[in-house]
């Protein structure tokens, strides 16, 4: 398995869809369809929680079942800010990546001692004590949560209008996307696919193995947390749902549609599941059947994933 990066001639098919994107708002108020913003905005914020599981599954190649604990860290990070008289955005923001990369890197140097499924299985385990942790915290909403008394402010300008908060989320999203492709081409990126794929010879040689592992993993963890800030401004609450394994196995459905290693691929299982979802619950409550037929589709016909169909190979 390897890292992809898009083709050279999606990068300006890259720069319509942000343009897209960027007049969506504009659009979508002038036909009075106003409410899909936020949905636009859920959309944009999973996407970034998946490219972060990303990163740690496709680039790195450790498979982790505990993503859930770094996104559910960052979203009560945001609302303990809150809670504490902290409403700017450009402070809660690092600190809820800063909480969740800590968190990472603890869980990162235990469970990296380990390999394959015990990995997973411990990764799995962290998860539900942080899960554990917060509900038992009365202070902190226990069962019912934390929620925000209001959405929050970036450098001044209130969040409390959809669209800003939607151009926040693509702004996050934009830079982070940028961020990982120039990551895949230095040392670091190169150095950490080659671990994923002959560790033992990396070790021969003399690199760290252990500590490129582990600054991946908190790489990804902070992002992670990066997400659920902004999930938590978009609903107004930091949920202990979020924290549960059912999230993390929500992020890696999406990893697996859009393609695992490609570094759009957490974005086009982003937007393929939840659209999926929108659209089939108009029709029918049991819309997991058609998830799970789509699965199916997706191992048999595009086992790479949907983002394989136009990635192109890097390195």
């Amino acid at each position: 398995m390897a890292f992809y990066r898009p083709a050279a001639w999606q990068k300006p098919l890259t720069l319509v869809l942000l343009a897209v994107l960027l007049a969506l708002p504009s659009v979508l108020n002038s036909l009075d369809q106003s409410f899909y913003i936020g949905f636009a905005t859920r959309v944009l914020i999973f996407a970034l929680a998946a490219t972060s599981l990303n990163l740690v599954l496709g680039f790195g190649g450790m498979v982790s079942l505990g993503h859930a604990a770094f996104f559910g860290a960052g979203a009560y990070v945001a609302a303990i800010c809150q809670q504490a008289g902290v409403n700017e955005a450009l402070l809660a923001l690092p600190l809820a990546m800063l909480a969740a990369g800590l968190l990472a890197l603890v869980v990162g140097a235990i469970s990296l001692r380990t390999r394959g499924v015990y990995f997973i299985m411990i990764t799995l385990a962290f998860a539900q004590m942080v899960y554990y942790l917060f509900i038992s915290a009365r202070a902190w909403g226990g069962d019912d949560g934390l929620a925000l008394a209001e959405r929050m402010r970036f450098a001044g300008f209130s969040l409390a209008d959809d669209a800003a908060l939607y151009y926040l989320a693509l702004g996050a999203l934009a830079v982070v996307m940028l961020l990982l492709g120039r990551l895949a081409e230095a040392r670091f990126g190169r150095t950490i696919q080659a671990i994923r794929e002959n560790e033992t010879r990396m070790e021969a040689l003399g690199y760290p193995v252990f500590r490129h592992r582990l600054v991946c993993f908190a790489l990804g963890g902070a992002l992670a947390g990066l997400a659920g800030a902004l999930l938590a401004n978009l609903t107004g609450l930091a949920s202990p749902a979020l924290l549960q394994w059912t999230q993390s196995g929500t992020l890696l459905v999406m990893v697996i549609i859009g393609g695992v290693g490609y570094l759009y691929g957490g974005v086009v299982g982003a937007v393929v599941l939840l659209l999926l979802e929108e659209v089939l619950l108009g029709f029918f409550a049991h819309w997991h059947i058609a998830l799970g037929l789509l699965l199916l589709a997706v191992v048999l016909f595009a086992p790479k994933g949907v983002a394989a169909l136009f990635g192109k190979r890097h390195g």
